[in-house]
């Protein structure tokens, strides 16, 4: 992947959405990339409010003017703390159109949002976040801490397909002095069928060791194609979910990066339930891969 050269941040201008902009100030500072701060405001939840409790033709432009004050705020806060000038740009109508357009007029190719509370994939179901992870058009970066310094362990989960590849450059592109970890969770196929045909220990546990070295073998080759000969590599068994969250916590990594799953149609509608539980659970910040 080539460097970053321009980053969006999506702001609600909350206080999780100004830890994502110092994010991206953070990464757009050091590969000299543009940044730019964009708020949108949905018409639609005024109008009703103008409708059922303030008969007010003027609410939502006041709502615009209050939200442009503060995200030139924020803009000149990015300039005070990192000395990089940042866009900052208001504009009602559909969140995710807007954040769509945007990102296509400035061929942005990394997203950057906040994270609201402990339980991201929760708050997150039906929400425009969502949405936009359903159908990124770039890599989606979710900040769940304050920065305090480049990123500097990075995990990333693999399964061999051609999206751990795209994980990887993306890794190295956005943490490039990171230490990347390559983390490969497997599980045995059939395992539990064995087990109800009552196959015994010994037999099951030389099943799932020869899974183990398969598995162990497809990661050095994928570490040797991605130029990675030197990364850390760990394969474990168990459920993916679990596993990633687990191994986020023990190497105390500070992002986690993923790819959102789903390669039919059908599933391209939804992100895959692993990356679903990586934002839900993972304490780190988390970006997610086309």
């Amino acid at each position: 992947m080539k460097p970053l050269n321009h980053v969006l941040v999506a702001t609600d201008l909350s206080t999780s959405a100004r830890n994502a902009a110092e994010r991206a100030a953070l990464l757009s500072k050091a590969q000299q990339a543009a940044l730019d701060l964009l708020y949108v405001a949905n018409p639609a939840p005024f109008e009703r409010l103008k409708q059922a409790v303030v008969p007010d033709d003027d609410l939502l432009k006041r709502v615009l003017e209050t939200a442009g004050e503060k995200i030139n705020a924020l803009a000149a806060l990015l300039f005070k703390r990192y000395d990089i000038s940042a866009g900052a740009q208001v504009a009602p109508g559909s969140v995710l159109s807007e954040i769509t357009r945007v990102v296509q007029d400035k061929r942005s190719n990394l997203l950057v949002c906040g994270a609201k509370g402990q339980s991201l994939a929760r708050r997150l179901l039906g929400s425009t976040v969502q949405k936009m992870l359903s159908r990124m058009l770039c890599p989606m970066l979710v900040v769940k801490q304050a920065p305090r310094d480049a990123y500097r362990s990075v995990l990333i989960p693999v399964d061999f397909s051609p999206s751990s590849l795209r994980a990887i450059a993306l890794a190295k592109a956005v943490a490039p002095q990171a230490e990347l970890i390559l983390l490969h969770v497997f599980e045995a196929p059939f395992e539990s069928s064995m087990r109800f045909a009552h196959i015994d220990q010994d037999t099951l546990t030389h099943y799932r060791n020869v899974i183990r070295q398969d598995a162990v073998k497809q990661l050095a080759a994928l570490s040797d194609a991605a130029g990675l000969t030197d990364a850390r590599q760990i394969v474990v068994h168990g459920d993916a979910a679990w596993r990633i969250v687990e191994k986020e916590q023990e190497l105390d990594c500070d992002l986690i990066v993923v790819g959102k799953q789903g390669e039919s149609a059908l599933e391209e509608l939804l992100i895959g339930s692993v990356t679903k539980h990586v934002l839900s659970e993972s304490q780190c910040d988390v970006l997610v891969s086309l």
